[in-house]
Protein backbone atom coordinates (compact mmCIF):
# COMPACT_ATOMS: atom_id res chain seq x y z
CA UNK A 1 0.00 0.00 0.00
CA UNK A 2 1.44 3.25 -1.06
CA UNK A 3 2.08 5.78 1.60
CA UNK A 4 1.74 9.27 -0.82
CA UNK A 5 5.52 9.71 -0.89
CA UNK A 6 5.62 9.73 -4.68
CA UNK A 7 2.40 12.18 -4.85
CA UNK A 8 4.09 14.49 -2.32
CA UNK A 9 7.86 14.04 -4.52
CA UNK A 10 7.09 13.81 -8.07
CA UNK A 11 9.82 12.12 -10.08
CA UNK A 12 11.47 14.44 -13.19
CA UNK A 13 10.54 11.84 -16.33
CA UNK A 14 7.54 10.34 -15.03
CA UNK A 15 4.71 12.68 -16.83
CA UNK A 16 5.85 15.23 -14.25
CA UNK A 17 7.76 18.27 -15.43
CA UNK A 18 11.38 19.28 -13.85
CA UNK A 19 10.77 21.56 -10.94
CA UNK A 20 12.10 25.32 -11.92
CA UNK A 21 15.97 26.52 -11.23
CA UNK A 22 16.00 28.67 -8.25
CA UNK A 23 17.10 32.11 -8.99
CA UNK A 24 19.52 31.97 -6.20
CA UNK A 25 21.22 28.84 -7.01
CA UNK A 26 24.68 29.29 -8.30
CA UNK A 27 25.33 28.24 -12.32
CA UNK A 28 26.78 24.83 -12.70
CA UNK A 29 30.80 25.26 -13.15
CA UNK A 30 32.05 25.51 -16.94
CA UNK A 31 33.85 21.49 -17.92
CA UNK A 32 37.52 21.54 -18.40
CA UNK A 33 37.51 20.69 -21.95
CA UNK A 34 35.24 24.19 -22.47
CA UNK A 35 37.81 26.05 -19.95
CA UNK A 36 40.88 24.46 -22.34
CA UNK A 37 39.00 25.31 -25.51
CA UNK A 38 38.75 29.32 -24.64
CA UNK A 39 42.43 29.13 -23.53
CA UNK A 40 43.66 27.73 -26.88
CA UNK A 41 41.73 30.53 -28.52
CA UNK A 42 42.95 32.98 -26.18
CA UNK A 43 46.37 31.92 -26.71
CA UNK A 44 45.94 31.84 -30.65
CA UNK A 45 44.55 35.56 -30.26
CA UNK A 46 47.66 36.32 -28.43
CA UNK A 47 50.08 35.00 -30.91
CA UNK A 48 48.61 36.78 -33.62
CA UNK A 49 48.68 39.81 -31.98
CA UNK A 50 52.54 39.14 -31.51
CA UNK A 51 53.06 38.64 -34.87
CA UNK A 52 51.12 41.94 -36.16
CA UNK A 53 53.29 43.87 -33.87
CA UNK A 54 56.74 42.44 -34.65
CA UNK A 55 55.52 43.00 -38.38
CA UNK A 56 54.85 46.78 -37.74
CA UNK A 57 57.71 46.93 -35.43
CA UNK A 58 60.02 45.55 -38.50
CA UNK A 59 58.22 47.82 -41.16
CA UNK A 60 58.70 51.04 -39.40
CA UNK A 61 62.28 50.44 -38.77
CA UNK A 62 62.83 49.76 -42.33
CA UNK A 63 60.91 52.68 -42.96
CA UNK A 64 63.27 54.91 -40.69
CA UNK A 65 66.53 53.40 -41.51
CA UNK A 66 65.60 54.31 -45.78
CA UNK A 67 64.87 57.66 -44.77
CA UNK A 68 68.28 58.18 -43.19
CA UNK A 69 69.97 56.63 -45.65
CA UNK A 70 68.43 59.16 -47.88
CA UNK A 71 68.88 62.41 -45.55
CA UNK A 72 72.69 61.37 -45.53
CA UNK A 73 73.41 60.45 -49.40
CA UNK A 74 71.10 64.21 -49.88
CA UNK A 75 73.34 65.78 -47.67
CA UNK A 76 76.37 64.23 -49.43
CA UNK A 77 74.89 65.31 -52.93
CA UNK A 78 74.14 68.56 -52.14
CA UNK A 79 78.06 68.92 -50.99
CA UNK A 80 79.20 66.96 -54.14
CA UNK A 81 77.04 69.63 -56.11
CA UNK A 82 78.50 72.82 -54.29
CA UNK A 83 82.01 71.63 -55.34
CA UNK A 84 81.08 71.07 -58.75
CA UNK A 85 79.45 74.42 -59.32
CA UNK A 86 81.50 76.44 -57.12
CA UNK A 87 77.82 77.21 -55.31
CA UNK A 88 77.09 78.76 -58.20
CA UNK A 89 74.33 78.96 -60.55
CA UNK A 90 71.84 76.21 -60.82
CA UNK A 91 73.12 75.28 -57.09
CA UNK A 92 70.69 76.96 -55.61
CA UNK A 93 67.66 75.43 -57.80
CA UNK A 94 69.02 71.98 -57.03
CA UNK A 95 69.74 72.40 -53.39
CA UNK A 96 66.70 73.45 -52.51
CA UNK A 97 65.11 70.29 -54.69
CA UNK A 98 66.45 67.30 -52.55
CA UNK A 99 65.21 69.35 -49.48
CA UNK A 100 62.52 69.61 -50.52
CA UNK A 101 62.39 66.13 -51.14
CA UNK A 102 63.67 65.03 -48.25
CA UNK A 103 61.38 66.95 -46.34
CA UNK A 104 58.40 65.13 -48.29
CA UNK A 105 60.32 61.99 -47.39
CA UNK A 106 60.49 62.70 -43.97
CA UNK A 107 57.04 64.17 -43.27
CA UNK A 108 55.43 61.02 -44.31
CA UNK A 109 58.20 58.20 -42.50
CA UNK A 110 57.69 60.45 -39.64
CA UNK A 111 53.79 60.24 -39.93
CA UNK A 112 54.00 56.07 -40.36
CA UNK A 113 56.18 55.99 -37.69
CA UNK A 114 53.88 58.02 -35.57
CA UNK A 115 50.47 55.76 -36.31
CA UNK A 116 53.30 52.38 -35.66
CA UNK A 117 53.30 54.00 -32.27
CA UNK A 118 49.98 54.14 -31.79
CA UNK A 119 49.55 50.53 -33.44
CA UNK A 120 51.62 49.19 -30.56
CA UNK A 121 49.93 50.55 -27.69
CA UNK A 122 46.38 49.12 -29.64
CA UNK A 123 48.28 45.79 -29.04
CA UNK A 124 49.48 46.08 -26.13
CA UNK A 125 46.08 46.88 -24.73
CA UNK A 126 44.88 43.91 -26.49
CA UNK A 127 47.25 41.91 -25.05
CA UNK A 128 46.35 43.41 -21.60
CA UNK A 129 42.77 42.05 -22.19
CA UNK A 130 43.82 39.04 -23.31
CA UNK A 131 45.80 38.37 -20.33
CA UNK A 132 43.24 39.58 -17.70
CA UNK A 133 41.11 36.58 -19.42
CA UNK A 134 43.55 34.09 -19.03
CA UNK A 135 43.55 35.30 -15.03
CA UNK A 136 39.97 34.80 -15.16
CA UNK A 137 40.38 31.26 -15.95
CA UNK A 138 43.18 30.59 -13.63
CA UNK A 139 43.22 33.71 -11.00
CA UNK A 140 46.45 32.09 -9.80
CA UNK A 141 48.52 33.23 -12.60
CA UNK A 142 48.10 36.76 -12.13
CA UNK A 143 50.81 37.18 -9.11
CA UNK A 144 53.46 35.46 -11.67
CA UNK A 145 52.37 38.58 -14.91
CA UNK A 146 54.95 41.05 -14.81
CA UNK A 147 52.76 42.41 -17.65
CA UNK A 148 49.62 44.04 -16.38
CA UNK A 149 45.93 42.09 -16.68
CA UNK A 150 44.44 45.18 -16.90
CA UNK A 151 43.41 47.08 -20.48
CA UNK A 152 43.65 50.47 -19.07
CA UNK A 153 46.24 53.01 -19.23
CA UNK A 154 48.01 52.88 -16.14
CA UNK A 155 47.96 48.75 -17.54
CA UNK A 156 49.68 49.47 -20.54
CA UNK A 157 52.48 51.57 -18.89
CA UNK A 158 53.04 48.76 -16.73
CA UNK A 159 52.92 46.21 -19.36
CA UNK A 160 55.84 49.04 -21.48
CA UNK A 161 58.03 49.68 -18.08
CA UNK A 162 57.46 46.32 -15.49
CA UNK A 163 60.10 47.79 -12.92
CA UNK A 164 59.64 51.49 -12.78
CA UNK A 165 57.32 54.13 -13.62
CA UNK A 166 57.83 55.16 -16.90
CA UNK A 167 59.90 58.32 -17.23
CA UNK A 168 60.44 61.06 -19.65
CA UNK A 169 63.57 59.04 -20.87
CA UNK A 170 60.85 57.24 -22.83
CA UNK A 171 60.45 59.74 -24.71
CA UNK A 172 63.66 61.52 -25.83
CA UNK A 173 64.87 57.91 -26.47
CA UNK A 174 62.12 56.69 -28.61
CA UNK A 175 62.42 56.36 -32.78
CA UNK A 176 59.42 59.07 -32.55
CA UNK A 177 61.73 61.46 -30.90
CA UNK A 178 64.40 60.63 -33.08
CA UNK A 179 62.94 61.52 -36.56
CA UNK A 180 61.47 64.80 -35.05
CA UNK A 181 64.78 66.11 -34.50
CA UNK A 182 65.92 64.92 -37.96
CA UNK A 183 62.77 66.17 -39.76
CA UNK A 184 63.10 69.60 -37.65
CA UNK A 185 66.54 69.91 -39.00
CA UNK A 186 65.81 68.67 -42.75
CA UNK A 187 63.10 71.64 -43.07
CA UNK A 188 65.29 74.45 -41.25
CA UNK A 189 67.66 74.01 -43.72
CA UNK A 190 65.67 73.63 -46.83
CA UNK A 191 63.70 77.05 -45.23
CA UNK A 192 67.20 78.72 -44.94
CA UNK A 193 68.46 78.00 -48.19
CA UNK A 194 65.22 79.03 -49.78
CA UNK A 195 66.06 82.43 -48.30
CA UNK A 196 69.69 82.62 -49.37
CA UNK A 197 68.52 81.61 -52.54
CA UNK A 198 66.12 84.51 -52.76
CA UNK A 199 68.82 86.79 -51.59
CA UNK A 200 68.50 87.44 -48.06
CA UNK A 201 70.63 87.68 -45.85
CA UNK A 202 72.69 84.49 -43.40
CA UNK A 203 71.46 85.93 -39.98
CA UNK A 204 67.76 85.89 -41.35
CA UNK A 205 68.04 82.35 -43.00
CA UNK A 206 69.00 81.39 -39.22
CA UNK A 207 66.42 83.02 -37.40
CA UNK A 208 63.52 81.62 -39.96
CA UNK A 209 65.02 78.07 -40.47
CA UNK A 210 64.99 77.75 -36.64
CA UNK A 211 61.40 78.45 -36.19
CA UNK A 212 60.39 76.21 -38.92
CA UNK A 213 62.31 73.80 -37.52
CA UNK A 214 60.46 74.34 -33.76
CA UNK A 215 57.36 74.94 -35.48
CA UNK A 216 57.27 71.84 -37.22
CA UNK A 217 58.47 69.62 -34.19
CA UNK A 218 55.89 71.31 -31.95
CA UNK A 219 53.37 70.53 -34.23
CA UNK A 220 54.34 66.69 -34.61
CA UNK A 221 54.61 66.91 -30.32
CA UNK A 222 50.98 68.25 -30.14
CA UNK A 223 49.58 65.90 -33.13
CA UNK A 224 51.32 62.89 -30.92
CA UNK A 225 49.49 63.79 -27.98
CA UNK A 226 46.46 65.04 -28.74
CA UNK A 227 45.79 61.23 -30.69
CA UNK A 228 46.75 59.48 -27.85
CA UNK A 229 44.61 61.53 -25.27
CA UNK A 230 41.84 61.07 -27.87
CA UNK A 231 42.30 57.39 -27.87
CA UNK A 232 42.01 56.87 -24.09
CA UNK A 233 39.15 59.46 -23.82
CA UNK A 234 37.00 57.00 -25.98
CA UNK A 235 38.53 54.12 -24.82
CA UNK A 236 36.23 51.36 -22.37
CA UNK A 237 38.37 49.19 -19.99
CA UNK A 238 37.64 45.60 -19.74
CA UNK A 239 39.64 45.22 -16.45
CA UNK A 240 40.96 48.37 -14.61
CA UNK A 241 44.04 48.67 -12.85
CA UNK A 242 42.94 48.90 -8.77
CA UNK A 243 44.22 51.97 -6.94
CA UNK A 244 47.19 50.29 -5.42
CA UNK A 245 48.59 49.24 -8.18
CA UNK A 246 48.06 52.94 -9.75
CA UNK A 247 49.94 54.44 -6.77
CA UNK A 248 52.91 52.33 -7.65
CA UNK A 249 53.09 53.70 -11.05
CA UNK A 250 53.56 57.67 -10.34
Amino acid sequence: MSDGSSLEHPTPGRGQPPASDDESTPPPSESDAALGRRAQLLATEHWGLLAARSTAQSEVLSRITIFLTLVSAGLVTIGLLGQASDFRGWFGGASLAILAFLSLIGFMTQVRVMNVSEEDMMYVVAMNRIRGAYVDLDPVVEEVFLASPFDDEPGMKRTYSFLRPRGVSILLGSSVMLLIVVNACVVGLLVGSAIIAGGGDFAAAVTFGSIAGVLLAAGFMTFGGVGFRWAWNHHVPRRSTPEVARRSLR
